[in-house]
């Protein structure tokens, strides 16, 4: 994905010779930078309605996870596939995200972020269509991989958008909206999966991507966007419709276009200079959150979780019920925390708790490998995986994808976030790929590794990321800068 686009300065531009040209620079963006916003808090219709079409790709995007674990056995069975190659057909989404995600960044970039939902929306719609109809494995997997294409197109504008257009103290809810609409997809899925036959369920999954086809046509443009263009004459009117006509948005347009003039006056950025030593913590913070996250085996429990309750010896469409169940309930009470008590203390707190489920689920694969308790086996493996999908949609899933939209500069967030983003989905498809394998390997074993991984986010957390609950995108980024 050249990986997406999910404002920032560069406050340092030549390093050796103007460092404190370069700090002067970055001190005056900061304190510009807090003023951003001040009294454009308000929430109008078209923000709202921005928002609801945006965040509906997010929903579409849970259908396409959540669909592998219902349809599992209707698709085996019809078709013929044995398990390695079906868990070719549900990787191959992912690859097809990365290569979504290669291109995400320099698309966005290039025809800006409500343009970028149309082309994505026409990979994911054919992609279904073609999973819907499929009569052979090889156009199953076609449809599963231009599937994945669209939403790695996606995966970034998304967030990125919302963070662009957002006032800055209700940011950080609308950005985690995300992940809300994603729990409520895959619990779609997972709830009619059990009772609909698999090729209805994907005709169904294409009603939220036609939905935000539709819409795109009725959304603004990122204000912040068309200042890097050099629309400034659009920046204003846009500011205008989504603050509502009784705000004042004049001093917000100019500090956009002040400081998005600034990036563009210091250097013209290509993929290399993410590499340079200021950006280094940013890049860490991205590439260390989406690694970790995906590393912990949310998508690979997500794409089998049906095999992982019946090795247990539960009822799949009970287990994956009470996911479906669970997910929403605990995705609403992430929205309405990340503002109040902000993304590092939310992040810990479910890095903790994700330890602890995948821990509680390894334990009890573990006693089922000794033949130990049954009945207890049962109960700690749907606890555990309770407990796993209850922290990750309160926030695991989504601060990554909240925090990587704030932290980088105008300047390289088409690069950054190209990178950032692919190395989201190969990490996925790392998981998704070799989860069967591993399971098969040792069930016990599979869920202490997540464990590990969920562990080790809870270090790199209290090291390395930010606070940036109700910081305008401006300051975050000026804070970045190492």
């Amino acid at each position: 994905m050249d990986v997406s686009e999910p404002l920032l300065v560069e406050a340092s531009a030549e390093i050796t010779n103007s460092v404190g040209r370069e700090n002067e620079t970055a001190e005056a963006a900061a304190a510009a930078a807090a003023n951003i916003g001040g009294d454009s808090s308000s929430i109008s219709a078209v923000l709202v309605l921005s928002i609801v079409v945006f965040v509906c790709g997010s929903f579409a995007n849970g259908c396409a996870g959540g669909f592998t674990s219902p349809a599992e056995d209707g698709i085996m069975g019809e078709l013929g596939l044995s398990t390695a190659e079906y868990s070719v057909f549900g990787s191959i989404y992912t690859i097809g995200g990365m290569l979504g995600a290669l291109i995400s960044g320099k698309v966005c970039d290039l025809i800006g972020r409500k343009r970028t939902l149309p082309l994505m929306q026409a990979f994911c719609i054919l992609g279904w269509l073609a999973i819907a109809f499929a009569q052979a494995a090889w156009l199953l997997d076609l449809g599963r991989l231009s599937t994945g294409v669209g939403f790695g197109l996606f995966t970034f504008v998304n967030p990125v958008y919302t963070a662009e257009i957002a006032p800055k103290n209700i940011r950080g809810a609308f950005t985690s909206l995300s992940p809300l609409l994603l729990a409520g997809g895959a619990s779609l899925m997972f709830l009619i999966g059990n009772l609909l036959y698999w090729r209805y369920l994907a005709v169904i999954a294409i009603v939220p991507c036609a939905f935000q086809l539709i819409g795109s046509f009725f959304v603004p443009e990122s204000p912040r966007w068309l200042a890097k263009i050099g629309q400034e004459k659009e920046v204003e009117t846009t500011l205008k419709h989504l603050r509502g006509k009784n705000v004042d948005i004049s001093q917000e347009a100019a500090e956009i276009r002040n400081f998005v003039e600034n990036l563009q006056q210091l250097s013209e950025s290509s993929f290399l200079d993410l590499f340079q030593r200021k950006y280094a913590r940013s890049l860490i913070v991205g590439v260390g959150l989406m690694f970790l996250a995906q590393l912990g085996g949310f998508t690979g429990i997500s794409f089998y979780a049906s095999s992982v309750f019946e090795a247990a010896g539960l009822s799949s469409s009970i287990g994956t019920t009470s996911i479906a169940i669970i997910q929403i309930p605990f995705a609403l009470i992430g929205v309405l925390l990340m503002d109040k008590v902000g993304r590092r203390p939310l992040l810990l707190v479910t890095a903790a708790c994700a330890f602890l489920g995948s821990f509680l689920a390894g334990l009890a694969f573990l006693l089922q490998d000794f033949g130990l308790g049954k009945e207890s086996t049962v109960i700690l493996v749907l606890s555990g995986i309770l407990v796993y999908y209850a922290s990750y949609s309160l926030g695991l899933y989504g601060i990554p994808w909240v925090i990587v939209s704030e932290i980088f500069p105008m300047n390289i967030k088409g690069s950054a976030g190209s990178l950032v983003i692919f190395v989201n989905w190969t990490s996925s498809w790392i998981v998704t790929y070799s989860f069967n394998f591993l399971f098969d390997w040792s069930r016990a074993g599979i869920f202490f590794i997540f464990a590990s991984i969920c562990g080790s986010i809870v270090i790199f957390s209290l090291k390395m990321v930010p606070e940036t609950k109700k910081k305008t995108l401006e300051e975050i980024q000026v804070s970045m800068i190492s």
